[in-house]
């Protein structure tokens, strides 16, 4: 019984935690949403100014991307009853991998181990995931 006490007493903890968590979400949706649209804006200007250079584009493309990924994930929280899915962590690595790999083109070598990297996440990815049955 003594045990059962302490544990009701706890759950107020576990739902303040909780609530904190789930208000802190939502907040930084709302930063990276801000962030989103100023970074498409940007890309916008960069259309109708005749920006050509592509590493610059594309760095500010893959960009908002992560923002849409991170945003995605939070949203993904919420759907899937406050939990977070391997793949959408992948996939936001896979992301920032290229995005670091075009906007830093300068050492080859490295690109090429960030390349390995960005394969393995990618296997990672698509691998089917076994459900284990008892």
């Amino acid at each position: 019984m003594a045990v059962l006490d302490r544990l009701n007493k706890g759950k107020w903890l576990i739902k303040f935690y909780q609530v904190m968590l789930n208000s802190s979400l939502i907040i930084l949706s709302c930063v990276l949403i801000f962030f989103l649209f100023r970074e498409l804006c940007n890309i916008v200007n960069d259309a109708l100014i005749g920006n050509y250079n592509v590493h610059d584009i594309l760095g500010k493309v893959l960009v908002f991307f992560l923002y849409f990924g991170f945003i995605s994930m939070i949203v993904e929280y919420f759907k899937e009853n406050h939990h977070f899915p391997l793949r959408n962590l992948l996939y936001i690595g896979i992301t920032a991998t290229i995005r670091f790999i075009i906007v830093n083109n300068e050492h080859p070598l490295q690109n090429l181990w960030l390349s390995l990297v960005v394969l393995v996440l990618m296997v990672s990815y698509f691998l089917p995931i076994k459900r284990l049955k008892f």
